[in-house]
């Protein structure tokens, strides 16, 4: 018998009632958790919104009060290759990550389709990984990367990926190869490359928040439209 994991933990920002349009599901990076991120939140001004930030599953080994979607091998830089896909920690949160976001329009009361997965760092990747499987109505990878091959995505949606040209941690060419790799695949990436490091400046900041603002006035409308 399958082991049953408890719901995903998550902060809220801004109307959970059913009252709101859209949502907007933001994922934290290695070692930071949801607390982080919905500090953030009363920055965006975006309208008719609901915002979830759901904390990782796993506590971090080194920073108290810290989550991890997955570990990362000793030394791991980014520019080695590793295969995350076999570590049973990410396939423990792929699972739980997808069952929440699946089960989220019973308290949020906005489908999917009405729905922004974004995600920072370790975040992003999982963004990535576990978003393209569901029929989102747009994703936002800040400072991301894939953790393994990219996939076909499910339904049509814009994704905009953020990367800083000094970023110490996620090299550049991690974020740049994983455009291609969605491009390849008829996914249209919308890249904005911004002088900064790994971080969620200002400037970050309102593209989201045009981002999101863009897909509401849209109506969703890009989700019938044919890939590329």
């Amino acid at each position: 018998m399958l082991p049953t994991h408890p719901p995903l933990q998550a902060l809220t920002y801004g109307p959970t009632d059913g009252t709101a349009d859209w949502c907007l599901v933001a994922l934290h990076g290695w070692g930071a958790n949801a607390a982080d991120l919905v500090g953030l939140a009363p920055y965006l001004e975006i309208a008719n919104f609901a915002m979830v930030f759901p904390d990782a599953p796993w506590p971090h080994p080194q920073v108290p009060g810290g989550r991890m979607w997955y570990s990362f091998p000793s030394g791991y830089d980014f520019r080695g290759s590793h295969d995350f896909a076999a570590q049973a920690d990410l396939q423990t949160s792929r699972e739980r990550l997808k069952a929440w976001l699946l089960n989220l329009p019973q308290t949020t009361l906005v489908p999917p389709e009405r729905t922004i997965l974004a995600g920072f760092s370790q975040g992003g990747a999982m963004a990535l990984d576990v978003g393209l499987q569901l029929p989102l109505a747009g994703q936002i990878i800040l400072s991301g990367y894939l953790h393994s091959a990219a996939q076909m995505p499910v339904s049509p949606r814009p994704v905009m990926m953020v990367h800083g040209t000094f970023d110490p941690v996620v090299p550049i060419a991690r974020a740049q190869q994983a455009s291609a790799d969605l491009i390849a695949l008829g996914q249209p990436v919308t890249w904005q490359e911004m002088a900064m490091g790994h971080e969620i400046p200002p400037q970050v900041m309102g593209l989201i928040a045009g981002f999101c603002e863009d897909l509401r006035q849209a109506g969703g409308n890009t989700l019938t439209n044919p890939l590329g």
